[in-house]
C-alpha cells in the first residue's frame, strides 16, 4: 500500500508564508524596540545574541540535514524511526552539552564578556530548547503546516509580550528572555507533541562513527558555507571603511530575504527527495525533481527580474535615499540568486539524499578559497560592488562543481524539451513584467504606490501570460484548484 503523501505545493506556500513573516516580525518590532532601548542597550543584545549564534552552530552541528535524510527512509517504520531518531538525539545531546561547556570556559577566561553574562546565559537557552524542538521529526513527517501556525503564533504571543513588558531603558534582559520564550514554547510544544510520533529515550551505546561522521562532514559543509557567506563583509571592513560595509549590507539583507523567501519551496521537498532515493524510487526522484526545476524557475526569474527593474524603489522603501548607492550591488547579488538556489537544490535535493556529502564539502571549500582570494583582488579596485562580483562568480562556480558531480543523477530533469517550453512560457511572461512596470511608472509618480501597483499588476500579467503560453505547471495547478472544488 502506498503511502499518501502530503501536497508539496501547499507546504511550499505554507512554508513561504512562514518566511516571509519571519521576516516582517523583525520589521515590526526594531522600531518600538529601537525607541524604547538605548542604542549601547540593542548593542549588549546584538553582541550577546551573536556570540550565542557560534554556540547554537555547534550544538547544530550537521544534526538537522543528516537527521531529515536519513529519517525520511524509516517514515513508515515507528520502532526503526523511533530507534534513529533516540540515536540522533543523543548525539545532539552530547553536542550540547559540549557547546555549553565551552560557553561557560569563554565566560569565565573572558573579560570583556563580563559585562555581557547574563544576557548570553539567558539567549543561551536558546541552545537547548532548540535541541529539544527537534524539529527535523517534523520535517520527515512533512508536517509543515504544524511548523508554520506554530511559529506564527509564538509570534505573535512574544510581540504581545513585547509591548507589555519592554516599556523603559534597562529591560533589555526581559527582551532577550521574551525572544527565548518565542523559541523556548515553540520547541518545547515539539518535545511534547514529539511522542505522538516517535518513542523517544537515550541511547549511549550503539555505534557513533556511522552517525558522527556524516554529521560532521555536513557541518564542515555548513562552516565553509558561512565563511564564505560572511567573508565579504568582513573583508570589506577590513580593506574599506563603515561606509562601503553599510552599503553593501543593506544589498546583502535583501539578497539574503529574497533567497529564503523562493527557497522556501526548495525546503519542503527534501524529506520527499530523501524518501524516494533511500528507497531506490528513481522514476518518482525524477518526476519530483523535473517539477522543483520547473517550479524555481516559474517563481525566480521573475522575482529576480522584478527586483532589478525596481531596485532603486526597494533600497529607498527599505533604507531610505541615503543607501541608493546599493543599486549596483544589488543587481550583481539578484544574478547571483538563481545561481544559489539551485545550489541548495544540488546539495539538499540530490548530493545530500543520494550520500554524497563529502562532494558538497569539497565543491563547498573550492568555492570558499575562490571567493576570499577574489576578494582580495576586486574589493580595493571595486568596493561594494567587487564584493557582489565574487558572490555571483563563487556562486557560479559552486553550481558548476555540484553540476558536474551530480549529472548523472540531474542531467535529464535539467536538459528536457518540458524545460525549454517553460523557460519560453517564463520569457514571454517577463517581458509581460517589463512592460508592466514601465506603465506603471509612468502613471503613478509616488514611490510606494508604485512599488505596489507595478508587483500587483506583475504578478497578474505574469499569471494570465503563463496560462495564455500553456505554462505546463500553471496549468496542472489549476486543474487541481478546480478539482478541490
Amino acid at each position: 500500500m502506498r503511502e499518501k503523501h502530503k501536497s508539496i505545493k501547499f507546504n511550499a506556500a505554507l512554508n513561504g508564508i512562514r518566511t516571509i513573516l519571519n521576516v516582517l516580525f523583525p520589521l515590526i518590532t526594531f522600531p518600538y524596540i529601537s525607541h524604547v532601548l538605548t542604542v549601547d542597550e540593542i548593542g549588549k543584545y546584538n553582541f550577546s545574541d551573536s556570540i550565542v549564534s557560534y554556540f547554537l552552530l555547534l550544538a547544530a552541528l550537521g544534526i538537522n540535514q543528516y537527521a531529515i535524510r536519513e529519517g525520511s527512509r524509516y517514515r513508515n517504520d515507528r520502532k526503526a524511526l523511533s530507534d534513529f531518531a533516540s540515536k540522533v538525539f543523543s548525539v545532539n545531546v552530547v553536542s550540547t552539552l559540549i557547546s555549553y561547556v565551552l560557553l561557560l570556559i569563554l565566560l569565565m577566561i573572558s573579560g570583556k564578556l563580563h559585562r555581557y553574562t547574563f544576557c548570553i546565559l539567558i539567549l543561551s537557552l536558546q541552545i537547548i530548547f532548540t535541541t529539544m524542538g527537534m524539529e527535523w521529526i517534523y520535517y520527515i513527517f512533512e508536517e509543515f503546516q504544524y511548523i508554520a501556525v506554530r511559529s506564527i503564533v509564538f509570534k505573535v504571543i512574544s510581540i504581545i509580550l513585547l509591548f507589555i513588558f519592554v516599556r523603559e531603558q534597562g529591560d533589555y534582559l526581559i527582551y532577550a528572555a521574551i525572544v527565548v520564550f518565542a523559541v523556548a514554547g515553540a520547541n518545547l510544544l515539539n518535545y511534547i507533541n514529539s511522542r505522538k510520533l516517535i518513542d523517544l529515550h537515550l541511547i549511549f551505546r550503539f555505534e557513533w562513527k556511522h552517525i558522527i561522521v556524516p554529521i560532521l562532514i555536513i557541518f564542515a559543509s555548513n562552516v565553509a558555507v558561512q565563511i564564505y557567506v560572511n567573508s565579504d563583509i568582513t573583508m570589506l571592513g577590513y580593506m574599506k571603511n563603515d561606509y562601503n560595509v553599510g552599503i553593501y549590507s543593506v544589498s546583502t539583507k535583501i539578497y539574503t530575504v529574497i533567497k529564503n523567501v523562493l527557497t522556501a519551496v526548495l525546503t519542503v521537498t527534501i524529506p520527499r527527495f530523501s524518501l524516494y532515493a533511500g528507497k531506490g524510487l528513481h522514476d518518482e526522484y525524477n518526476q519530483l525533481l523535473k517539477k522543483i526545476i520547473n517550479a524555481l524557475l516559474i517563481i525566480a526569474i521573475p522575482s529576480i527580474v522584478g527586483l532589478i527593474l525596481l531596485r532603486d524603489n526597494v533600497i529607498y522603501i527599505i533604507a531610505g535615499a541615503s543607501y541608493s548607492n546599493a543599486q549596483t550591488s544589488l543587481c550583481i547579488l539578484c544574478i547571483a540568486i538563481i545561481f544559489a538556489i539551485f545550489n541548495g537544490l544540488l546539495n539538499q535535493s540530490v548530493l545530500l539524499a543520494y550520500r554524497k556529502e563529502k562532494e558538497f564539502l569539497y565543491c563547498t571549500i573550492i568555492s570558499a578559497v575562490l571567493n576570499i582570494v577574489l576578494n582580495f583582488i576586486l574589493i580595493p579596485l571595486f568596493a561594494e560592488n567587487g564584493a557582489a562580483f565574487t558572490t555571483l562568480i563563487s556562486e557560479l562556480i559552486l553550481f558548476l562543481l555540484l553540476f558536474n558531480k551530480s549529472k548523472d543523477i540531474v542531467k535529464a530533469s535539467f536538459f528536457n524539451i518540458s524545460n525549454l517550453k517553460n523557460l519560453m512560457s517564463i520569457f514571454i511572461g517577463v517581458l509581460g513584467i517589463m512592460g508592466t512596470c514601465e506603465i506603471t511608472r509612468k502613471l503613478v509618480y509616488n514611490v510606494y504606490l508604485y512599488t505596489f501597483f507595478a508587483i500587483i499588476g506583475s504578478i497578474l500579467v505574469y499569471g494570465v501570460l503563463l496560462l495564455v503560453t500553456k505554462n505546463e505547471m500553471v496549468l496542472s495547478t489549476v486543474a487541481e484548484i478546480k478539482k478541490r472544488r
